[in-house]
């Protein structure tokens, strides 16, 4: 998940951090993080109050871990206030914002702003790490790069992009498969196991000559034919990364402001952490405004046009967004890198509270932030986080049936004035 931090930097990193550009350079969020230093490399295993300093401000840590800017620029896509929709939210919502330990939620419906608000230290100027979330924006460039020729099919083997690959058990794994986490390659991603793969791929090796997440995956095993089922895996969600950068000549970050960022009028520059041989690390960590992501979800609700351009293939995104396969998750399928609801709505989803949550059928977008004290709580503050999605998906119905006869009353007026 996580393969931020330089090595030897939690030893080496603050005292040379400190020394390199002051104590008094330090901002709160800083100082904050370096008052109670973790002594874990791996951020899976910080505390509550290590995680919320650190979830505000990764991409400012440049001793611990380098990342690239996602260049926002041009025209900002307005996001006007809207009618509050608190009062028909069937819910305490500040027992909810204590509950979830809520940086941040903002709530779009019909283009404009009907919620939005901040806690834990947070704001709409900062950047909060999105975990998984970013997986949604990474199969995005997948759609993206198809647009532009660069990827030919989803059906073609994952190793005839990534040449590194061949020879190992992706030689039979299809791009689509890779999407859907369907390669039928072991993986292990148990957040509390020090031994998983998900955490032992933080400490990987790499090859030299050879890209660090590429390195640790072509050395895993097969444990059922592709295709088969499906098995959550963040180390083949940065694999896709690894396809579009090498297929596209982009790193992630240039090409996601070129294709998102810059041309849907983002409003702040966004950064994508790196891994230890410079790519970023697609299956996690972007930094990104919330009022940003939010209109993440209004691109999605676009299908994929900034700008009066296309920049995915029609219909890409009502593909990617339909359930592939059935998940052992409560409540949740699984698309191309897509959480998907019954309903026909969706998220992007990730680890101690992060998600984007679309409706279409409501023209409703959730972007949230938040400091779970687990990695993933299904059942608790997961649970909770749905019956609060289902909460904003009532309160539209309840507003549209309220501005429903009143639009009806209008009819005979307007027919006589015509």
């Amino acid at each position: 998940m996580s393969k931020w931090l330089k090595r030897g930097a939690l030893a080496l990193g603050v005292p040379l951090g400190i020394a390199a550009v002051g104590w008094l350079a330090l901002d709160d969020d800083q100082r904050a993080l370096v008052a109670t230093m973790p002594t874990d490399t791996d951020i899976l295993f910080w505390n509550d109050e290590q995680r919320a300093a650190g979830f505000r401000m990764l991409d400012r840590l440049g001793w611990l871990v380098d990342s690239r800017v996602i260049a926002a620029g041009g025209e900002v896509l307005a996001l006007p206030a809207g009618e509050d929709i608190t009062p028909d939210l069937d819910l305490d919502l500040d027992a909810y914002m204590a509950s979830q330990r809520s940086a941040a939620i903002v709530v779009v419906q019909d283009g404009e702003v009907v919620l939005e608000r901040y806690g834990l230290g947070f704001g709409p100027e900062g950047r909060w790490t999105s975990f998984s979330v970013a997986k949604s924006l990474t199969s995005t460039l997948v759609g993206a790069a198809i647009k532009d020729g660069a990827i030919q099919s989803l059906e073609d083997p994952v190793s005839s992009y990534i040449p590194d690959l061949r020879g190992s058990a992706y030689d039979d794994v299809t791009i689509r498969q890779l999407l859907t986490m369907s390669s039928g390659v072991r993986w292990n991603e148990d957040y509390s196991d020090p031994q998983s793969d998900v955490a032992r791929f933080n400490a990987h090796e790499p090859e030299e000559g050879v890209d660090a997440t590429v390195s640790y995956m072509r050395g895993l095993e097969r444990e059922s034919p592709p295709g088969e089922r499906w098995v959550y895996k963040t180390g083949e969600t940065n694999l896709i990364g690894i396809l579009v950068s090498e297929t596209t000549g982009k790193p992630l970050a240039e090409y996601l402001s070129e294709k998102v960022w810059r041309p849907f009028g983002m409003e702040q520059d966004a950064t994508w952490l790196l891994n230890p041989t410079g790519n970023e690390i697609s299956g996690c960590c972007i930094q990104a405004a919330t009022r940003d992501m939010a209109r993440f979800g209004l691109f999605v609700l676009a299908d994929g046009v900034a700008g009066g351009q296309r920049m995915v293939p029609e219909g890409w995104f009502a593909e990617a967004t339909s359930t592939h396969y059935d998940t052992d998750r409560a409540r949740r399928n699984y698309g191309y890198q897509w959480w998907t609801y019954a309903d026909g709505s969706f998220a992007a989803g990730g680890i101690f509270g992060q998600g984007i949550f679309i409706d279409p059928a409501r023209n409703l977008v959730i972007a949230s932030n938040a400091n779970w004290p687990l990695a993933t709580d299904d059942e608790g503050r997961g649970l909770e986080r749905d019956l609060f999605y289902q909460a904003v998906q009532q309160a539209v119905d309840v507003r549209n049936a309220r501005s429903a006869p009143a639009a009806a009353d209008a009819l005979p007026e307007l027919s006589q004035a015509n």
